[in-house]
């Protein structure tokens, strides 16, 4: 039995932007991907380029082959097109089909939650570079520490053993 994407894992980093394909966008909004694309071209003025931009074909090559789901795009002559959050929206506005306008709720949820994750675990990640920061002055300072305490670690010399027999430069 072929598993779902869950929803989550359909938004993609490409461009260092988080996008929607148009096919997974129009698979959520329950339309043709073709519609989805005929309505983007007829409210192009709707679309900038940061709200939607077209894969090249090495970006289509690159997420073909990264996610399984996408397979279908392999032999698809057309490039497809990356929705940005607000481009996602944009297209529910467009499409005007109630399933879209629904959905369209679910995608900004979805941009949001992925919004916060990142803001935690960059909240995480700083405070983990102020304990690594810690960590290294307490490994210097231990250092010191440890080089003065070394020579006191180390077993006093033997006293001197006392010399058996009679000898001339002793005194009776």
């Amino acid at each position: 039995m072929k598993k779902e994407p869950t929803f989550e894992s359909l938004i993609l980093t490409i461009r260092n932007q988080k996008v929607l394909l148009d096919a997974d966008l129009a698979t959520i909004y329950d339309v043709p991907t073709k519609r989805l694309n005929e309505q983007v071209k007829r409210n192009a003025a709707r679309f900038p380029e940061d709200f939607i931009f077209q894969l090249t074909a090495e970006e289509k090559q690159e997420v073909v082959a990264n996610c399984d789901h996408l397979a279908r795009l392999k032999f698809s002559k057309s490039l497809p097109y990356a929705f940005t959050e607000h481009g996602a929206i944009m297209a529910a506005t467009v499409l005007n089909s109630p399933e879209a306008v629904k959905m369209s709720v679910f995608v900004v949820r979805a941009f949001v939650q992925m919004r916060e994750q990142l803001a935690t675990n960059a909240a995480i990640l700083k405070r983990l570079a102020e304990i690594d920061k810690t960590l290294l002055e307490h490994d210097q300072v231990l250092g010191v520490i440890w080089r003065q305490i070394q020579p006191l670690l180390a077993p006093p010399p033997d006293p001197p053993k006392p010399r058996i027999g009679f000898h001339c430069d002793e005194k009776p």
